[in-house]
């Protein structure tokens, strides 16, 4: 099957599948994850390579965190990370705690019960930012307070890769020591850039819609690019496009016209993420699976509350909060493709396993409970 043909299966099924999710009130993000298994390589093998299209999909994740970053200008940013810190420390060395212990209860390799609290140690960015509505994205204090902790866990998540890949080529120094060094060049390289090229070319041209735009999407891959040749990761990289844009008028209207865009993408990536599972692999680790969901499921939410209610939070935005960052991350996935070799097949299905199974129940969850634009009820569901 040629890559046109896949593309319009993945969108054909999606979009059938998800007129009857929705006829049935079901979330969307389900479906897609749902789509992927089904038609992927480990079930009727209908949509090519997944690899491919999880490569495709990741593009939405960069354009997401573009988008993140340009409701989040340095001065802002600074206040963000400074008051989510600790939370974001203490609640990724807890989960860390979990993932290892339960691994090593599992009896798997010392390797893997480090990568496996890796793993689980993040939240996932994606999920969170598109269970939340506009307007709570941008206007109310729950949103800035999920983006900056998810924020610190990416940048957590990326030291931490970086740690995986020192781990296979035996040099933990050097690589680590580089990449920490290129993240505030790059920033300051980006801030220069905005400045004395970006901005200039925006106020005199910004009547043309069309290059806006182009500039815009040039920009975050070019920032991006360079991240990812940097030793950091594309998705830093277009979060620092982002940012640096943030105080430019252009901001908002680039929010708006590169959402569909990034949706379109996003549809990929989970779908990406439900081929990625081996029902027959599966079955084997079921049981470790449903234990380490199950114990995350309960710890996160519930950490989260008590982090925030000592940083002097109220009860119902830190309930919100824990519950909306109560699974395991996408960078679960990308640890889990980084470690190769050091991860066995059962240790990489039971990964990918419980980051699927947190990502389904807590879409569930929200979905129920919360402001969101897939929710159940009427009166919860919002842009």
């Amino acid at each position: 099957m040629t890559f046109n043909e896949t593309l319009f299966l993945v969108f054909i099924a999606a979009a059938l599948a998800s007129s009857a999710a929705l006829f049935m009130r079901q979330p969307l993000l389900v479906v897609y994850i749902a789509t992927g298994c089904v038609l992927g390589p480990h079930v009727l093998d209908l949509a090519g390579d997944s690899g491919v299209m999880e490569e495709i999909g990741t593009v939405g994740i960069v354009l997401l965190l573009m988008l993140i970053g340009l409701d989040l200008p340095p001065h802002k940013l600074k206040n963000v990370f400074r008051r989510s810190m600790i939370t974001a420390l203490a609640s990724s060395a807890l989960f860390f705690g979990i993932g290892f212990g339960g691994m090593l209860a599992f009896e798997f390799s010392l390797t893997e019960c480090v990568i496996g609290g890796i793993a689980v140690s993040f939240s996932s960015t994606v999920m969170v930012v598109k269970l939340l509505p506009v307007r709570v994205l941008h206007h109310r204090h729950i949103g800035e307070l999920a983006i900056s902790l998810l924020l610190l866990q990416d940048v957590l998540a990326i030291v931490a890769l970086l740690a995986i890949e020192a781990m296979k080529n035996s040099g933990p120094g050097l690589p680590l020591a580089q990449s920490l060094l290129a993240f505030p060049a790059l920033a300051i390289a980006a801030l220069v850039g905005v400045r004395w090229v970006v901005v200039p070319l925006l106020n005199r041209f910004d009547s043309f819609a069309e290059y806006v735009f182009l500039l815009a999407l040039g920009w975050c891959l070019g920032v991006a690019s360079l991240a990812h040749l940097s030793g950091l990761s594309h998705e830093i990289g277009a979060f620092i496009a982002g940012v640096t844009l943030a105080n430019h008028r252009v901001a908002q209207y680039l929010a708006q016209v590169l959402q569909p865009l990034r949706d379109f993408f996003l549809v990929l990536f989970f779908f990406s993420v439900g081929a990625s599972l081996d029902p027959v692999l599966f079955v084997k680790v079921v049981v470790p699976v449903l234990i380490l969901a199950s114990v995350l499921l309960f710890a996160k939410p519930l950490t989260f509350y008590f982090l925030l209610r000592v940083e002097g939070e109220n009860r119902g935005t830190s309930r919100e909060t824990g519950v909306r960052l109560g699974q395991c991350s996408e960078f679960s996935l990308l640890v889990v493709a980084a470690s190769g070799t050091l991860l066995s097949a059962e240790g990489s299905t039971l990964l990918r396993g419980v980051t699927i199974l947190t990502i389904l129940v807590s879409t569930y969850i929200v979905v129920a409970k919360f402001q969101n634009p897939m929710a159940f009820r009427t009166e919860l569901r919002t842009e």
